[in-house]
């Protein structure tokens, strides 16, 4: 494996990462559909070995549909959902007896994430991972980042490319990508305010970043970065929503109609489920139960389970999604969608929130920050790694007229 020396730009908690192997509360090694790139498919297909040959026969199918090199083949499950190379000890079977080498870019490089911006390539990886979502989601301080000289594997395959001087149909916003994050970043973690303010100032930015689009005035965001700039400094950020109304009725049955078509997609992990069963016990709601008492027991786990706890643990969240923002090239849509790509961030937080304020009411007292990662890790898992229903999410949203500001406030305000 041939290497070169890198500018990267690396979120601190990437730094002390390390794979905790069987002493790990989940594996990334069932539930979900494993893809296998060319070059590794027809090294396994060479192999001669006694063991894992007619193993890799048996499991490792040629993808027909809309094959890449990339995406070229998938290892087929057991019948538990799980990989067929684990051993009893829970380990990887290729890996233990050839070697990384041997492993396929998937599972090479998970939970690690690469991107290439401006010929930087950023690393950072995915919440989904039980160590990861702790390294970066407890940190108080927040996430910070380094830029640093690293060597990288020449042909690495990156998740995502962006090069700012080049121009794409379509894509006339991303010559400023660099400033819109950095942007993005810095009111996430401005902590003058409550986060829910501050995710209510970025919707109102990116509704203007959108107007400016539309009426073909992309030149203008470097302006009006300077002046959201200007007034989130100006520290009355929060008087400016004082008055935003809330209405817990809308959010809680629209933010449970799009949990529940998760589970209707299938494919579920255990973890997840754990989860939401005890949002539901927490709020007692139950198959015919009565929408206005789930209601007040709702409005009862904000008050007095849920906010008493977030008051000191805001940070999280905020993690949570400077972590999405930086690892998933936010924002990066088509300049027609760039305000439906913060809808689908607040979609992500408000998803979330739902769960954990009726996770709280369930755990009250002993509610903790183990509590938060779980949920966030296993909502990682079975969201984020499913486009799918991240497709069908944003369908249902526009189809229905949701995907304004007025809607993100309901959905963001409590």
């Amino acid at each position: 494996m041939s290497t070169t020396t890198k500018k990267t730009l690396v979120p601190e908690y990437m730094l002390s990462f390390q794979c905790i192997g069987t002493e790990c509360e989940d594996t990334c090694c069932a539930g979900w559909k494993v893809t296998v790139d060319q070059d590794t498919y027809k090294k396994y297909k060479r192999l001669k070995d006694e063991e894992l040959s007619p193993i890799i026969d048996r499991n490792i199918k040629r993808v027909r549909s809309k094959a890449s090199t990339g995406n070229y083949a998938k290892i087929m499950m057991d019948s538990s959902n799980s990989c067929v190379f684990l051993n009893e000890q829970k380990l990887c079977s290729i890996q233990l007896k050839k070697g990384e080498d041997y492993l396929c870019n998937t599972c090479k490089t998970y939970p690690r994430t690469w991107n290439n911006v401006n010929d930087v390539v950023e690393r950072a990886a995915t919440i989904s991972c039980p160590e990861i979502a702790r390294l970066a989601l407890l940190n108080p301080e927040g996430i910070g980042f380094q830029e640093q000289l690293e060597s990288v594997e020449v042909g690495l395959n990156f998740a995502g490319h962006i090069d700012t001087s080049k121009h794409i149909k379509g894509k006339k916003l991303q010559k400023y990508f660099w400033e819109l994050r950095i942007f993005t970043i810095q009111v996430l973690q401005y902590r003058q305010y409550k986060f829910e303010d501050r995710l209510l100032f970025l919707g109102l930015f990116f509704q203007k970043v959108q107007e400016y689009v539309n009426n073909s005035e992309v030149d203008q965001v470097l302006q009006l970065i300077g002046s959201y700039t200007n007034m989130l400094q100006s520290g009355t950020i929060d008087q400016m929503f004082a008055d935003v109304p809330v209405n817990h009725t809308i959010q809680m049955k629209l933010l449970k109609k799009l949990t529940d078509q998760r589970f209707i997609e299938g494919g579920v992990h255990g973890r997840y489920i754990e989860c939401y069963t005890e949002c539901l016990l927490g709020l007692e709601h139950f198959e015919g139960m009565e929408e206005e008492g789930t209601l007040s027991r709702y409005i009862d786990a904000y008050e007095n389970h849920y906010q008493p706890f977030m008051q000191n643990h805001e940070y999280i969240l905020e993690n949570y999604l400077v972590n999405h923002v930086f690892s998933k090239l936010f924002p990066t849509a088509l300049d027609k969608d760039i305000f439906e790509e913060y809808v689908m961030l607040v979609i992500r937080y408000a998803l979330i929130k739902l769960q954990l304020i009726g996770m709280a009411r369930h755990h009250k007292t002993a509610f903790s920050t183990d509590h938060v990662v779980k949920l966030i890790q296993s909502f990682g898992r079975a969201v984020e790694h499913n486009q799918s229903y991240l497709t069908k999410m944003k369908g249902l949203l526009e189809e229905n007229g949701f995907t304004t500001m007025g809607y993100m406030s309901i959905l963001i305000k409590n």
